[in-house]
């Protein structure tokens, strides 16, 4: 059973704290892919790429474990008309074939287990249309800046906000501290996060039938190398007909 770490508390203040990131190059590419639509995003949240992406005329669906973060988006202009089922994406179907399916912003990490992945990969193409895509955003993981004999390793330091990560090596968790300041108080949360590596993610597609077919380490499509901290990767379903 999926955990909400998305509750009321985390909700309300979820779009000023990570709602403002630009969106225009991952509407602008995953438009690209979705054609004439229909688009499925899998954790939807408070809308902030499903929005833009319905306004270029897609029909846009979503799936999201969290009440609280689709009310956000039920409450915005346009989200009222967007569908959403809440469930756990990873196993959740929703009526209707997809050109598209997409996880942006590390969500696959959302998803705590190898198991569950895997399930999330089979959900994404058993929606996909014959040669529809699968997209995911995500981080690679950032172990080459931990020193030997380190589990954690800070990666915001500012007056408002301190998050550091907290590895578990043997299970891929990775904890995900932050300590807010807010109204002169500190507010302190914990998630886990289970991270996972691009050729890992290669394996969980071919296990679902599809077969990677772009990779790139931001939605700008610049290269993705072994520098990169972050990729954008792109899976088709095999197209019978082709």
């Amino acid at each position: 059973m999926a955990t909400n770490h998305f509750d009321e508390r985390v909700a309300m203040s979820y779009d000023v704290r990570e709602g403002n990131r630009p969106v225009a190059e991952a509407v602008a590419f995953l438009a690209g892919l979705a054609g004439a639509g229909p688009a499925l995003e899998m954790g939807i949240g408070t809308g902030r790429v499903a929005l833009p992406l319905s306004r270029r005329g897609i029909a846009v669906h979503g799936i999201d474990l969290s009440q609280a973060m689709v009310d956000r988006l039920r409450a915005k202009p346009g989200g009222s008309a967007i569908p959403v089922t809440i469930g756990d994406f990873a196993t959740t179907r929703v009526p209707g074939s997809f050109n598209l399916v997409y996880l942006v912003y590390n969500t696959i990490t959302n998803l705590t287990t190898q198991e569950a992945q895997v399930a999330c990969f089979r959900n994404a193409a058993a929606h996909l249309a014959p040669g529809g895509h699968f997209v995911i955003e995500n981080y690679v993981p950032w172990l080459r800046r931990l020193p030997p004999g380190e589990t954690i390793h800070p990666f915001d330091v500012t007056p408002t906000h301190l998050g550091f990560e907290e590895y578990d090596f043997a299970t891929q968790i990775a904890i995900s501290h932050h300590h807010w300041l807010k109204d002169g108080r500190v507010e302190a949360s914990s998630v886990p996060f289970r991270y996972v590596w691009p050729s890992e993610l290669d394996l969980m597609a071919a296990l679902a039938g599809m077969t990677l077919r772009e990779r790139w380490a931001d939605w700008d499509r610049a290269p993705f190398t072994g520098e990169s901290t972050s990729h954008v990767s792109v899976w088709a379903k095999a197209d019978p007909a082709l």
